[in-house]
């Protein structure tokens, strides 16, 4: 599937702004950014149901931007189940299949045969019988992507169908689309804010932004070289340490924080000492730590500097911990993470550490990742 400068305009409001993107057969891939980002306009635009401003949209080699939706051969499945209350899961799952029966010349039997295979895959075989009010939420969203997938589309389209689930369902849910798709290997389109979501369920992701393409690649590419400061920030949890920073004496400064200039930024541009970059640090690459009792140094690197605890937040495995450095520039605020024993709280004093930590520079005026 190609997408060629699509635009979508909704009056005075551009949503979707020149975007140029390709996604490959079979491939599971996320669409990802911010409430209003334009992320459903373009899954409605490729199912056919909102026409583009300008543009166009080929499925292979075929032009379908004019055609209708009941002719582009893909299945959409939203937020909401939409299921029939009346029907039993079996008669849902049969619908798609009923009524396209007559042109594809589906008998009764076969219907029942796909029927089967498809509640097996979903892991609905004994709940065939019942009726939606009487399932879970997770076993009516199987429901819902099993309808979707029982005529076995050429797109697979989903606006975000796990925001309605409770967070370990959600998860679970996740693990079965991957496995679903890595069955049934159909070109799926997934829609989504959650960027942990998009991460870990994408073959590739896209980043949108008030209709813009920000990024595309794999989670790798997003994580390790995003394109510039939004992907940055918004690629991530807990998300990027973004400081306001300057080249001095061979260092990369941010207030008290330093980190060795990489050698090849010489060659594009930040050379100088006093030319302004933004410097992003991911926070599991900075250490927080108790303050060593007096004389004791152990542990902590040349390049820690003390802070003050503003915010401890324990998730079970790990503690992550935002803390405040201050210097003659002002106060830098930094997340990083606390190791095994940290008996640190609001207001006390810790030392810092971002020794070893890989930066990630980018330009101050264009917000473009400085490559290094």
């Amino acid at each position: 599937m190609k997408l060629e400068r699509l635009g979508k305009r909704f009056s005075d409001s551009e949503v979707i702004q020149g975007l140029t993107l390709t996604v490959h057969d079979g491939e599971l891939f996320t669409i990802v950014g911010p409430s209003g980002s334009g992320k459903s306009t373009l899954l409605h635009l490729i199912a056919g149901l909102e026409g583009p401003t300008t543009g166009r949209i080929f499925f292979d080699d075929l032009d379908v931007t004019a055609l209708p939706p009941r002719t582009r051969d893909v299945a959409l499945v939203f937020q909401n189940y939409a299921l029939y209350p009346h029907m039993t899961v079996a008669e849902n799952l049969a619908f798609p299949l009923r009524v396209a029966g007559h042109k594809i010349g589906m008998e009764r039997m076969e219907i029942q045969r796909e029927v089967r295979r498809m509640a097996d895959i979903l892991g609905l075989s004994a709940s065939l019988l019942k009726r939606p009010r009487e399932l879970s939420g997770g076993q009516r969203q199987r429901v819902a992507l099993g309808r979707a997938l029982i005529r076995k589309p050429r797109v697979f389209l989903l606006d975000e169908p796990l925001s309605n689930l409770d967070a370990q369902l959600r998860a679970g849910m996740r693990a079965e689309l991957r496995r679903l798709h890595d069955e049934l290997r159909i070109t799926t389109i997934y829609v989504t804010h959650d960027q942990t979501e998009a991460m870990t369920l994408a073959d590739r992701l896209a980043v949108l932004d008030r209709g813009f393409l920000q990024q595309v690649g794999s989670p790798w590419d997003l994580y390790n070289e995003p394109a510039n400061l939004f992907v940055a920030g918004f690629i991530g949890q807990p998300p990027m340490n973004l400081l306001d920073a300057r080249v001095e004496r061979g260092q990369i400064t941010a207030d008290q924080i330093q980190i060795p200039l990489p050698a090849n930024l010489t060659d594009i541009g930040v050379r100088h000492d006093g030319d302004r970059v933004k410097l992003g640090i991911r926070p599991e690459q900075v250490q927080v730590s108790d303050l060593p009792a007096v004389g004791d140094q152990t542990g902590v690197s040349g390049r820690a500097v003390a802070g003050i605890i503003r915010l401890i937040e324990p998730t079970g495995g790990q503690t992550w911990v935002t803390a405040e450095v201050g210097g003659a520039d002002g106060i830098t605020t930094l997340m990083g993470l606390a190791g095994a024993g940290f008996k640190g709280r609001p207001g006390k004093r810790v030392m810092i550490s971002v020794a070893g930590a890989c930066p990630h520079l980018f330009d101050l005026r264009t917000g473009d990742r400085i490559q290094a």
